[in-house]
């Protein structure tokens, strides 16, 4: 980006000097600035950053989407839920979000982690609370080496152990001060912790995509959303292949407003989906894959040049990874990542890679295009109701396979919401 923006301030400075000496006509001046701009726009990756309340709720007069927000969840009734921290690997943040010698503190899953990398570049994910008096290691906590150091006191953690390393006061540092340090990995732009409510090691390992890996594919966007619901509602659409042909049919130029979406204004143009949904078997079974069939019409004509397929793995209760393939638009991976920041709010981000070749207008607008079909399921998640029994058809077999399959990722200690009866009994 820092080069798109070298490009386009030189190229103006220059397009300005020609014109103040009289070189450049002022038309040839706008021409050569707009093009500029252009080609920067293009080359930047796409940002599209949804708060918690701005996207999923319909809006009503006088009130705004957070004051409906509000509302909807006060009268909500949320059903019976399933525990609300699955087991398994999670994105805390971005890897461009921590710099070297930076900690930063994150709420998710229950916890509080203090997230942290060395000058050297290695990440590591500790407990937030110092164990000497409780203060917050990433509120003004300082990296130093491969340690960080509590603001409060000076006591300094390692992080690759937990082990405390220094008291400035003390002669001796007992062997009993640690901290908490969580299993974690840095893979595809992507700072993961490991969660298990039983302290269980890693039972399986996040893959690296080896076009990312080698930069053959560049980074082109990012997406990012806030979901008020369960965690597992979002995977179990994977599985619900009926919704494809209902709400992701209509044009994704009828917006995200499910009240207009099929509006005979857009209706000379549809998408159509085939799909079908698989769990992996051994040793893959914290796995499952789906394939998806694009194809769009233009006034009932088959648009052959609009056919994608995407080949879809989902990688434990947090991770999706989406393969794109298309015939002269070439190849590209979005990888999803969910994070439950509370029991019924999913942070949600969407990054797109794609063929360094491949103009970068080009997957901005698939990735563009996908934030809208994702903010119509925003609209269900946010307002539905979780049913434990749900009224299903012969057609809808695949969604009570995939209960039983993302039943794995609970323990009989996983958390529950309060109140609500405890174990796996749901």
């Amino acid at each position: 980006m820092g080069l798109g923006w070298g490009a386009l301030w030189t190229g103006a400075a220059a397009a300005l000097l020609l014109a103040a000496r009289g070189g450049l006509p002022l038309l040839a001046l706008a021409l050569l600035s707009a093009s500029g701009v252009a080609a920067w726009l293009a080359c930047r990756p796409l940002r599209l950053r949804r708060g918690p309340e701005a996207v999923g709720y319909l809006g009503e007069r006088g009130w705004s989407c957070a004051q409906v927000a509000r509302r909807v969840r006060r009268s909500r009734r949320i059903g019976h839920l399933p525990p609300v921290y699955p087991n398994g690997w999670f994105c805390l943040l971005e890897s461009a979000e921590l710099a070297r010698g930076e900690a930063r503190g994150v709420s998710a899953l229950g916890e509080q982690f203090a997230v942290f990398r060395d000058l050297n570049g290695h990440c590591y994910v500790l407990d937030a609370y110092c164990p000497h008096l409780g203060a917050n290691l990433s509120v003004g906590g300082r990296v130093v080496g491969s340690c960080i150091e509590c603001p409060f006191h000076g006591w300094q953690f390692s992080g690759k152990d937990g082990k405390c390393t220094r008291i400035p006061y003390a002669k001796k540092v007992p062997e009993y001060a640690k901290i908490k340090v969580w299993p974690s990995c840095e893979v595809a732009g992507m700072i993961l912790v490991w969660y298990h409510c039983d302290a269980v090691s890693p039972t399986w390992q996040v893959p690296e995509q080896k076009e990312v890996a080698s930069g053959a594919w560049v980074f082109r966007g990012i997406t990012e959303h806030f979901i008020n619901a369960h965690i597992e509602e979002i995977p179990e659409n994977a599985a619900d292949i009926a919704h494809l042909s209902f709400l992701h049919e209509p044009s994704i130029m009828s917006g995200v407003d499910l009240r207009h979406t099929k509006s005979k204004f857009w209706n000379f143009t549809k998408h159509k989906w085939k799909a079908e949904w698989q769990p992996d078997p051994e040793p893959d079974t914290h796995c499952s894959r789906m394939t998806v069939k694009h194809s769009a019409t233009l006034f009932g004509k088959h648009l052959p040049f609009m056919d994608l397929v995407i080949s879809v793995k989902q990688i434990g209760p947090g991770l999706v990874f989406l393969l794109f393939k298309h015939s002269f638009l070439g190849h590209g991976l979005m990888i999803q990542s969910v994070t439950p920041v509370e029991p019924l709010l999913q942070h949600v981000i969407h990054r797109l890679y794609y063929e360094r070749s491949i103009p970068g207008f080009i997957p901005k607008l698939i990735l563009w295009a996908e934030s809208v079909q994702f903010e119509r399921d925003i609209m269900i998640w946010n307002n539905k109701q979780h049913l434990l029994k749900p009224l299903l058809v012969k057609e809808d077999a695949a969604i009570q396979r995939h209960r039983r399959w993302y039943s794995q990722f609970y323990s009989a200690r996983s958390v529950m919401i309060t109140g609500q009866k405890n174990g796996l009994d749901w």
